[in-house]
């Protein structure tokens, strides 16, 4: 039998010749890591990825511009109370097409199915039958500021893009001595350019959705005069939607009504800060 016979490893001879470590060779720089643009954008690249996933997770979680259910949709209809179906609620308002509680139930399942816009048309249809039921205008009103919400998240989402694919515009400061940018970018101002309007039209649609909801708390003040609620709605839609006259006007109602309320430190905290900015 072979026996197994273990080597010891072997040991360099004393006066062997030690053969130099062979140098590295420079690695060829990048013609793009000596420009100052794509090194910024690879950079901030995940800051971007991030942000653009935060907004993408609204969007599917609450259902925005998807016309199906969000997670939002489920924790607000779990509170109990069946919604009927888009088509079954609409069969009705063409069976009764006068009745207006017809038209708040589509109104319902409309906004449930995410489609806002054609929820608002069919709470408008009700209130023209009935232009006295607070609560269909309460809903009128909380709908516009929904609408309002989703176009404001539309322009931020926009601006992030923006910002991932034209960095230099983030720096709008830089210019020399005869005004011009000392940064120019003309991809990134095409950039830019395309997508500013579509900022600027959704700001525009948000800022009316928050005028409207105004409108509808207005309506309601005038059938519920004392109820401080309703001035406490108003003052914040208006708020939102750029009166400070209405809003200060709503927020003295309120403290007319309960000046005693818990939140009325807040709301003359909100009323200092109003005068202020209007002068």
């Amino acid at each position: 039998m072979a026996r197994y016979e273990k080597q010891s490893p072997k040991r360099p001879k004393p006066n062997a010749a030690v053969a130099p470590a062979r140098a590295r060779s420079p690695q060829p720089t990048h013609y793009e890591d000596t420009m100052f643009f794509p090194r910024l954008r690879r950079q901030a690249k995940w800051v971007f990825v991030f942000l653009a996933l935060v907004f993408g997770l609204g969007f599917v979680g609450f259902g925005v511009g998807a016309g199906g259910v969000g997670v939002g949709d489920i924790f607000r209809d779990s509170g109990g109370g069946e919604v009927q179906s888009v088509s079954d609620a609409r069969e009705k308002t063409e069976d009764r097409p006068r009745d207006p509680k017809a038209w708040r139930d589509l109104a319902t399942a409309l906004e449930t199915e995410g489609e806002t816009g054609e929820a608002i048309a069919a709470l408008n249809t009700s209130i023209e039958l009935e232009p006295t039921e607070v609560s269909a205008l309460r809903q009128l009103a909380g709908l516009h500021l929904a609408l309002g919400s989703e176009r404001q998240r539309e322009a931020q989402l926009a601006q992030v893009v923006v910002a991932y694919r034209a960095p230099s515009q983030s720096f709008p400061g830089l210019v020399g001595s005869t005004g011009q940018a000392v940064l120019d970018d003309p991809l990134g101002s095409a950039v830019t350019g395309s997508v500013s309007e579509r900022i600027t039209s959704a700001y525009q649609a948000a800022s009316t959705q928050a005028a409207l909801a105004v409108n509808a708390y207005k309506r309601i003040t005038v059938l519920q005069p004392d109820d401080p609620n309703v001035q406490l709605e108003l003052a914040q839609a208006a708020q939102q939607s750029g009166d400070p006259v209405t809003a200060i006007e709503a927020y003295e109602g309120f403290l007319k009504l309960a000046p005693d309320d818990p939140s009325a430190p807040i709301v003359r905290e909100q009323l200092k800060r109003l005068r202020a900015s209007t002068g």
